[in-house]
């Protein structure tokens, strides 16, 4: 029965996964507070969870409890990171995390990588925050969501933990 469930519940994070799912990560190499620098190819051959969002946020604050659940859970088989944009600055994103408890790096961007990653055009200029990509150890972007109650279950619940372990199960 709980295999049962589980195959239901992959399916339908398949089913409602957004426009940026089977398409390569866009790469970034992006700086935290103190001037040091990440930069996701780095990274290959791991999980790697992008947030984008905003320090003041409401639904991104939620959301940072859940990466934060992730991380104590996975440890470093799970990379993630977060990506903010003007206005936030360094002193909001030290607040948050202080506030938050995060402790994956918060990158700043001037706008040019999250419009990247998210595919952001003068035709496709609106997204919702926070948008949340998970990608694979291959730079693939496996499952994409835009917060909606929806999706509530992967940044408020456990829905995200199915679909990391789907990604970091042995291959067959």
């Amino acid at each position: 029965m709980k295999k049962i469930l589980l195959t239901l519940a992959l399916s339908a994070f398949t089913i409602t996964a957004g426009p940026l799912s089977g398409k390569r990560a866009a790469s970034f190499t992006l700086p935290d507070a103190t001037g040091k620098f990440y930069d996701l190819l780095d990274y290959r051959g791991k999980v790697v969870l992008i947030d984008v969002m905003k320090t003041d946020c409401p639904h991104c604050q939620v959301l940072a409890k859940t990466l934060e659940r992730v991380k104590a859970k996975y440890g470093d088989r799970v990379m993630v990171f977060s990506i903010v944009t003007p206005p936030d600055s360094p002193q909001t994103v030290s607040a948050y995390i202080a506030k938050y408890k995060v402790s994956s790096p918060v990158l700043f961007d001037c706008g040019q990588a999250a419009a990247a990653l998210l595919k952001i055009t003068p035709q496709n200029a609106n997204i919702s925050l926070p948008q949340l990509l998970v990608v694979d150890g291959q730079g693939i972007v496996r499952e994409d969501w835009g917060y909606s109650e929806a999706q509530k279950a992967i940044f408020e619940g456990d829905g995200l933990f199915a679909v990391i372990d789907r990604l970091l199960a042995p291959k067959k």
